[in-house]
C-alpha cells in the first residue's frame, strides 16, 4: 500500500472549504501539487568510518528508499537513495588510498556541477560528516578545502559540517550511557573541537562554517539505534535549505520517536522544527494567491481550521517530535 503524502490531507481540506474563492483554491491546489513533487538533493560525504550510513538511517525513512547507483563511470561510485521528496547521494568515504580518493573527489566535483532539468545546480546541500572519535581530520579538511569549497559556487551556505560519534570523542570517556549525553568534561572537549574545526576551515577557505556535534548511533544485532542531538542536526539541515523547499522534509523524516528523544536542550529543537516546516508549507501553499497570509489562519494552530483533517495530518506529520 502506497504511503499517503502529507499534502494529501491539505489538498482535500482546500477542496472541501467553502470560504475561499475559486481562484484562491486553484492557486493553492496548484502550489500543493508542486510541493508534492518538490525534491531536495543532499550530497553526504566524509572520511571512511565517519558514520554516513548510520546518519542517513537515523534521519530518514530509508526503508522506503529506492537505492541505486549512477549508470555512467563518472558517478558509478555514488549511491543514490531516492525517497518521496528527499534524494540522498552517498559518496564513498575518503582515506582508503590515493587512487580511490582521486576518483571519489572527481565524482564529488562532477556531482556539484550537475544541473537539474531546469538548469539549476542539482545539489541543494553538501553534508560533510567528521568522525568525532579521531583527532586526524587531514582527509576531511582536504576534502572540504580542496574539493568542495572551490567547486561549490557562490552559495557557500550549501556546505554543512557535522561531527558524528561524539560519544567516542574521548575514547568513550565522559559519556553518560544511562542518560545518553556527554558529561561536562566531554562537553567542553566537544565544544573545543567544534571551535577548532570552524577556525581551521575559515583560515584555509575564508568560509564561515558553524559545525555541530551529534551521535547517529548504530544498530548492533537486535539492539536499537540510539542517537543524540538528532533534532539539532535536522534543524541544522532545515535552516540551511531554501525556505520554499523545507516543507518536503515532513514526508521523509524518520518517525520513530525513540530517535528524537535526546539532545543538548540548548533550544527546543522539536518546536522549532515544527514551526520551520509549518512556515514553509504555509508560504509554499499561499504563494501567488489572493489570500496571502490568511492561509495561516486556515491551517494555523490558533486560527480556524478546515475540519478535523488538518489536525489529524499535523499530528501524523510531527507527532513523533513531541
Amino acid at each position: 500500500m502506497q504511503q499517503k503524502h502529507f499534502t494529501d490531507e491539505f489538498t482535500q481540506a482546500i477542496h472541501d472549504d467553502n470560504t475561499l474563492s475559486e481562484s484562491a483554491k486553484t492557486t493553492v491546489l496548484r502550489n500543493l501539487a508542486r510541493l508534492k513533487e518538490q525534491k531536495v538533493n543532499i550530497l553526504i560525504t566524509g572520511a571512511t568510518g565517519c558514520g554516513k550510513s548510520s546518519t542517513i538511517n537515523a534521519l530518514f525513512k530509508v526503508d522506503k528508499a529506492k537505492v541505486g547507483q549512477g549508470t555512467t563511470p563518472e558517478t558509478m561510485d555514488i549511491s543514490k537513495y531516492e525517497l518521496d521528496n528527499i534524494v540522498i547521494y552517498d559518496s564513498p568515504g575518503l582515506g582508503d588510498g590515493k587512487e580511490a580518493d582521486e576518483r571519489h573527489s572527481k565524482n564529488i566535483i562532477d556531482k556539484l556541477y550537475e544541473k537539474d532539468k531546469n538548469g539549476n545546480l542539482l545539489i541543494d546541500l553538501v553534508l560533510v560528516i567528521l568522525d568525532g572519535s579521531t583527532k586526524d581530520y587531514g582527509t576531511s579538511f582536504a576534502l572540504i578545502n580542496n574539493v568542495i569549497v572551490p567547486n561549490l559556487g557562490q552559495d557557500k551556505k550549501r556546505l554543512l559540517v557535522a561531527i558524528n560519534q561524539a560519544d567516542m570523542a574521548m575514547k568513550g570517556r565522559g559519556w553518560n550511557n544511562s542518560e545518553n549525553k556527554p558529561m561536562p568534561e566531554l562537553e567542553k572537549f566537544l565544544d573545543d573541537k567544534v571551535s577548532s574545526t570552524r577556525e581551521r576551515i575559515k583560515e584555509a577557505t575564508n568560509v564561515d562554517i558553524d559545525p555541530i556535534y551529534y551521535v547517529a548511533g548504530y544498530k548492533e544485532g537486535n539492539k536499537p539505534q540510539i542517537p543524540y542531538n538528532l533534532p539539532k542536526l535536522l534543524l541544522f539541515i532545515l535552516k540551511n535549505t531554501k525556505a520554499e523547499k523545507r516543507a518536503v522534509f515532513a514526508q521523509d523524516i524518520n518517525n520513530n520517536k525513540d530517535m528524537w528523544k535526546d539532545d543538548d536542550r540548548l533550544k527546543d529543537y522539536s518546536r522549532e522544527i515544527k514551526e520551520t516546516l509549518w512556515e514553509s508549507i504555509v508560504s509554499s501553499a499561499s504563494k501567488g494567491s489572493d489570500i496571502g497570509g490568511d492561509i495561516g489562519a486556515v491551517f494555523g494552530d490558533t486560527g480556524r481550521k478546515i475540519g478535523k483533517a488538518v489536525g489529524t495530518v499535523v499530528g501524523g506529520i510531527w507527532g513523533f517530535l513531541f
